[in-house]
């Protein structure tokens, strides 16, 4: 019998043919430390070198290289049987293989995924579409040069229409021809006239309406913006505006916007095109269900719940 195999007690020993011989349990726990730390590694090259077509966690380029190296060592097994482990073509197709199963996986979330981090100007230059949106004001109505809660309902419709559909940008401080007017307007408003205190509000505005985790989820940011160059305010007045970029990603679950007066319904918002529109709660009973279906045991269970509650006795 071989050094490295360890016997067995008489009641607990297992065979293999004629050979008998057991794993000790650090060997066991070993391993799995070991492929967990070879996983992470391989995980981080492909996460590294397909940093700039997907956004990738950490826990997903793990069980996809896993999965990958598996499908490299069953190549490195199917070449030369023989070939152990440490082998260095065993290694290669390994990395190889976990490479390329994050990749496919980073070129299906690529084309799923909604790209951050996009210049405002290039917002801009693009116009308004199903995933941006431009807003002069976020309080002020300007034609009445008074604060307006109508153009705070917009703001959150608009933010709720983004989260339910497949996210976007709303531009708050732009017209709808693309134009940057500033947020000097808004300022106004404000005690303090500057981007905290903006921001302050739009976070108190969208918690008040969409709730505090759904509002939590909402980046803001500022960005200066040059006028155009023949715009008629910008010889009297600074170059470079500022515009507040509200970012939303597509909602892992339905977002219902709770209405600005008391006892109002919750509305349901999604994008349509360029524009927000409510959904009746038949509508949005269906859509909610085909966006967001219920995993295989849930929705096995309320099957089940369903045939029993209905079935006749």
């Amino acid at each position: 019998m071989r050094a490295d195999l360890i016997p067995l007690a008489e009641n607990d020993r297992g065979s293999i043919g004629s050979l008998e011989f057991a794993i000790p349990v650090w060997a066991t726990a070993t391993a799995l430390v070991l492929v967990l730390i070879v996983a992470w590694f391989f995980g981080s090259v492909a996460k590294w070198l397909l940093r700039h077509r997907a956004r990738l966690n950490t826990t997903t380029c793990m069980v996809l290289s896993i999965l990958g190296t598996a499908v490299g060592l069953f190549i490195a097994g199917a070449i030369d049987h023989r070939m152990n482990v440490w082998h260095p073509v065993t290694i290669v197709l390994g990395l190889a293989s976990s490479i390329v199963a994050v990749g496919a996986y980073a070129m299906v979330a690529a084309r799923l995924q909604v790209p951050t981090g996009i210049p405002v100007a290039e917002l801009l230059a693009s116009g308004e579409s199903e995933r941006v949106e431009f807003k002069s004001t976020a309080r002020v109505n300007l034609h009445t040069k008074q604060r307006d809660v109508a153009m705070e309902t917009v703001i959150v419709k608009t933010v709720a229409a983004f989260l339910n559909s497949d996210g976007g940008n709303l531009l708050i401080g732009v017209d709808d021809d693309g134009t940057p007017l500033g947020l000097d307007a808004d300022f106004t408003t404000l005690r303090h006239p500057d981007a905290d205190r903006f921001e302050l509000f739009l976070r108190d505005l969208l918690t008040a309406t969409l709730g505090q985790s759904t509002a939590a989820e909402v980046g803001i940011s500022f960005e200066q913006v040059a006028r155009p160059a023949g715009d008629a305010e910008a010889s009297a007045s600074p170059t470079d505006v500022l515009v507040c970029r509200v970012e939303c990603t597509p909602s892992p679950r339905p977002v219902y916007l709770r209405g600005m007066k008391n006892n109002a319904l919750p509305e349901f918002w999604v994008r349509a095109g360029n524009s927000s529109r409510q959904l009746s709660v038949d509508q949005a009973a269906e859509y909610v269900m085909h966006r967001w279906p219920l995993g295989a045991g849930r929705a096995l269970a309320a099957q089940v719940r369903a045939a029993v509650r209905f079935s006749s006795v």
